[in-house]
């Protein structure tokens, strides 16, 4: 079921073979999916029909990768992310099936210009920036390690926005990424999580010694899940990313709309759906907080519920968890599935406190990617009491267990409860999230290994005293065959020529270019490499823009949007004084 994979150097009569039964897939989708003819169609026809033919050599292996895990028990990893900064997945998908080639030919054989079919293709607005983009290339690096994963966030309507400059001044419209279909994902309405907000919490009296907690939700919204495989290098396994979209569990209200209330008819589908709307609204406003705190708690408990869904349907009991499961929490956005797993295990699951908390701490990592203190998210606690309540005396518990614990330790250091504690007292009570997810986690790693051991030195000082190590390191990588092999394919010719094709299966097989610095012959091509993309980038100025720019300078190359919050900024400021 799988297809032959294409290196360089793969024979012509192999290619030619693929790029034949890739141009019959083709039409096919364009006829038949798209409802499209040759001569009418567009690049974005062209685009969404080579994307299914891609796609249709994907699902198998999917399928197969899945069903073995569950076949052989293996643990899987769960990485809860706001973002998912996967960009751009044809040019990715074919370069990891080795399809590049064939699909090539493939197009212009039908007269079709792969770079225009490829750049028609929208940027898939589900990230910000360096967050975003770890989460995507841990998710292709799982893939082509063949860890077994499952990415869980947001499927933003509109994601990022796009930046217009406009007479000197920046210009921000929504992104509208969706608007022609997704052709990559798979819709599953059957699989739909209730997610709960405000209402109640009730004490049942079980028996004489014990009380259970029922949360009673004021409102519910569905979490409906949408699949996108996510494949590794040579197509050897594919992961998926599960992003939710919030649906409302009454769409319509009959009798309002009857009487002639049609957009009150609709409210509830608006509030509902507003979750999964935009990536980051505005937080200036206590609405705007309070957005981003359902959007927060909307994704985690969709992703929880349908783990341990999964887990109870093939391992049985929850107290197998962590031997099964690895829940890793990117940032703080997440943090919140503590109290979350912990609600489930204790309310719905009637386990104990005690092992309900080894279940969790055993079962959650937490990723951190700042040293700021004032950029460690927190909430006002009103806000939580009122939109989770269930969780927020969870929380409390959680806090009075853990200071009892430090108070035991450190008698003598009033100051370090406060330093330590969930709850933060001073200007407002808050709850510090980048501490619950600490303490919820028996692993927290930084991005780089100067980042985890000032962890240990600043923010998580007192932390790192308590919990001796707890803080290790995961260096953010990237994905670098897309940075050499899909962005620089003349370096790449070059260097495959040099040291081999190894290079693109191991990046430590760089090393072997080591002795070529001293050859003359090799660094007069690497510049000659160097130079053409440095004439392409010239050239593109100068259709864009109408400017002149030489080849033999130094490029400074900004690829960010510029954010009012963000250090981009300073690297124009630098720009502007160096000039």
């Amino acid at each position: 079921t799988s297809p032959p994979s294409f290196p360089a150097g793969a024979g012509e009569a192999a290619i030619a073979a693929e790029a034949e039964a890739l141009r019959q897939t083709i039409l096919h989708k364009l006829t038949y999916a798209l409802g499209r003819s040759r001569a009418g169609a567009q690049d974005r026809d062209w685009f969404i029909a080579s994307a299914l033919a891609v796609r249709d050599r994907i699902v198998d292996r999917w399928v197969d990768r899945t069903r073995a895990t569950y076949e052989q028990g293996a643990k899987q990893v769960y990485y809860l992310s706001l973002e998912f900064l996967v960009g751009r997945l044809l040019r990715d998908n074919v370069s990891n099936l080795g399809l590049d080639a064939p699909l090539r030919l493939a197009l212009a054989e039908l007269g079709v210009d792969f770079e225009k079919v490829r750049q028609a293709e929208p940027d898939a607005a589900l990230g910000n920036g360096g967050l975003g983009r770890l989460a995507a290339c841990f998710m292709e690096s799982m893939a082509s390690l063949a860890i077994p994963a499952f990415g869980y966030g947001i499927r933003y309507d509109h994601g990022l926005f796009r930046q217009i400059i406009r007479d000197g001044w920046q210009r921000e419209y929504p992104e509208d990424w969706l608007v022609f279909g997704n052709p990559w994902e798979f819709a599953r309405p059957e699989i739909a999580h209730e997610i709960g907000f405000g209402g109640a919490v009730e004490a049942v009296t079980v028996s004489e010694a014990r009380i259970r907690h029922v949360w009673k939700p004021a409102e519910t919204v569905q979490a409906v899940a949408y699949d996108t495989p996510i494949v590794g290098w040579r197509g050897r396994h594919v992961n998926t990313l599960r992003l939710w979209s919030a649906r409302a569990s009454d769409p319509l209200r009959l009798e309002a709309f009857n009487r002639g209330d049609h957009a009150g008819a609709l409210a509830d589908q608006v509030k509902a759906e507003s979750i999964s709307k935009l990536l980051y609204p505005s937080d200036e406003t206590p609405a705007g907080q309070e957005l981003r705190l359902r959007q927060e708690y909307f994704f985690t408990s969709a992703a929880l519920q349908d783990l341990i869904r999964r887990h109870v349907r093939v391992h049985g009991d929850l107290r197998s968890l962590p031997r099964h499961v690895s829940v890793q929490l990117n940032d703080t956005h997440p943090a919140i599935a503590v109290a979350e797993l912990m609600r489930i295990l204790l309310d719905l699951h009637d386990i104990p406190w005690d092992e309900a908390w080894t279940i969790t701490q055993g079962t959650i990592s937490y990723t951190n990617h700042t040293l700021l203190p004032e950029a460690l998210e927190s909430w006002p606690v009103p806000l939580m009491e009122r939109l989770l309540p269930r969780h927020m005396q969870l929380i409390y518990l959680i806090n009075a267990f853990h200071l009892d614990a430090v108070r035991q330790c450190a008698p003598e250091e009033p100051g370090l409860l406060s330093s330590v504690s969930l709850i933060e007292e001073g200007h407002g009570r808050r709850v510090r999230m980048g501490h619950l997810a600490f303490v919820g986690s028996h692993k927290v790693n930084g991005v780089s290994a100067l980042h985890s051991d000032l962890l240990k030195k600043t923010v998580f000082s007192d932390f790192e005293r308590l919990f001796p190590g707890r803080i290790t390191n995961k260096t953010n990588g990237i994905t670098f065959r897309r940075w050499l092999q899909q962005c620089n394919p003349g370096l790449t010719s070059l260097l495959v020529e040099a040291v081999g094709p190894e290079i693109l299966d191991d990046a430590d097989a760089l090393r072997r270019l080591v002795p070529l610095a001293e050859d003359a012959a090799f660094r007069d091509r690497f510049a000659a490499a160097k130079r053409a993309n440095k004439e392409a980038l010239a050239s593109m100025v100068k259709d864009r823009f109408q400017l002149r720019i030489d080849p033999a300078a130094v490029f400074d190359v900004q690829i960010k949007r510029i954010h009012e919050y963000k250090r981009q900024l300073l690297n124009v400021l630098e720009a502007i004084a160096l000039y």
